[in-house]
């Protein structure tokens, strides 16, 4: 194992998790994510306030800010795992606490999915379209983060443990774990939120005809 290649995997993926999308759109619109709604700079809050578009916009766009250094590390470091998880729990904690913008920053679910994209791309998309569903049933965000997350990690952890060498299937476990222990602690507002019963929705469909009625509102002016 080469440590220099681990210390530089980590500073990069960190420093890509840094990057904040949803702070960049609502920027572009003259707006502060972090003082609308939750506060949250994440791909839930931008579809309340910008709609669908800008939501799954903001959603991509974090996958692939994590997607693309564990698929380049992945291949770079002869096909190796564990270098792949390294760079996706340093993309998670880059984007959860990033130093530019004072440690503040999203729940990092669409970052992890971009990692789990890069793993195992065949149960990541049968995942995620579960979870579309389930948000078009429930329409509350944290509850698919919840379910795609746990999912996930518990897939890819029966996977390390039957195809990667001993030392390899450890570490990964570790960091599935972490993974899966951050994802919880940074949603114990919303959990606390949806026991009071007052977590707020996201209505995918009712966001796309509110801008869809807006939009012919406009045209009919």
């Amino acid at each position: 194992m080469v440590w220099w290649k681990i210390a530089l995997t980590i500073i990069i993926s960190y420093f890509c998790g840094n990057i904040s999308f949803s702070r960049i759109i609502s920027m572009s619109k003259h707006d502060d994510i972090t003082k609308m709604g939750s506060g949250n700079p994440g791909s839930t809050n931008v579809l309340r306030h910008y709609g669908f578009k800008f939501g799954a916009i903001n959603l991509a766009l974090d996958m692939l800010k994590s997607f693309i250094p564990c698929i380049i590390v992945f291949y770079i470091c002869n096909q190796s795992y564990l270098m792949l998880y390294i760079a996706g729990i340093s993309c998670m904690l880059g984007h959860i606490y990033p130093v530019v913008y004072g440690f503040r920053g999203g729940k990092g679910i669409a970052t992890m999915m971009g990692m789990f994209l890069a793993a195992n791309p065949i149960a990541t998309l049968i995942v995620l379209g579960i979870g579309f569903v389930i948000w078009l049933v429930f329409e509350y965000g944290a509850i698919v983060s919840f379910i795609c997350i746990t999912s996930l990690t518990c897939i890819e952890g029966i996977r390390a443990r039957a195809t990667l060498e001993v030392l390899d299937r450890k570490i990964v476990c570790v960091i599935l774990f972490a993974i899966f222990l951050f994802t919880w602690y940074a949603h114990r507002k919303n959990i606390e939120r949806l026991l009071l019963g007052k977590e707020n929705k996201a209505s995918l469909i009712k966001k796309t005809n509110k801008r869809l009625k807006a939009k012919k509102n406009k045209e009919n002016v």
